[in-house]
């Protein structure tokens, strides 16, 4: 059977957030936002392993105490300028254990949110899927294209448009083919999408959330609480 893997890329720095530190360690519920992210993805018992994808010069990381989160983490200090090269970068330190048709999620560092039912749903939903998958919501909100003085252009039919989430999960094989042959995307569904193949989208919830800003910070420590 294929096993599944978890890359983390953590090396961005987290500018929009205004923070003199990189996002993914600001507090939340007394722990490091990472923590959260991470401790969901090695809780969870399908994954067999995790790697958190960390800048070179990382100054963070260090300060704080990870053993709590178990064997199944380990660290790369191999992050790159893009999402895509710190994913590629994972990719590569999981080759020596990964077969070509295990499973890879990739999960955003400042998605601290991921329940066990979103991953369960994922797992069953791409169990048998050729190309694989993402979890996503439906747009619910109207959408307006803007000009160029910040004033609306036109209102976008929202019809059949989805929010792409984390984790994204493809065979270990196919995206290290994808992001070889197209490294300019922002997500690895993008890098999927360039090879021609239609990642499936897995319906996920509105409470897995990017901390982007702010705001966001105290709302992922509102679900925490909830859950608890």
């Amino acid at each position: 059977m294929p096993r599944h893997f978890a890359i983390v890329p953590a090396a961005g720095s987290g500018s929009r957030f205004g923070a003199e530190k990189p996002k993914q360690y600001l507090s939340l519920l007394g722990r490091p936002l990472i923590f959260h992210t991470l401790a969901a993805l090695v809780a969870c018992p399908d994954i067999d392993r995790v790697w958190v994808v960390l800048a070179p010069d990382d100054s963070e990381w260090g300060r704080y105490d990870w053993s709590e989160l178990g064997a199944k983490l380990e660290t790369v200090r191999s992050g790159g300028a893009t999402r895509a090269e710190s994913v590629a970068n994972g990719l590569q330190a999981a080759a020596m254990v990964a077969a070509e048709d295990d499973w890879v999620l990739v999960h955003d560092a400042a998605r601290p949110c991921l329940s066990a039912d979103m991953l369960a749903a994922l797992f069953h939903e791409l169990a048998d899927d050729p190309v694989g998958g993402i979890l996503a919501v439906p747009v619910a909100d109207t959408l307006k294209r803007a000009d160029a003085s910040q004033r609306v252009a036109a209102t976008e039919p929202r019809d059949g448009l989805w929010q792409a989430q984390t984790p994204q999960m493809f065979r270990y094989g196919r995206l290290v083919e994808a992001l070889e042959k197209c490294s300019a995307v922002t997500d690895e569904a993008g890098a999927i999408e360039a090879l021609g193949l239609p990642p499936k989208l897995v319906r996920g919830d509105t409470t897995n959330l990017k901390v982007t800003y702010p705001a966001d910070l105290a709302l992922a420590a509102m679900i925490l609480r909830g859950r608890k």
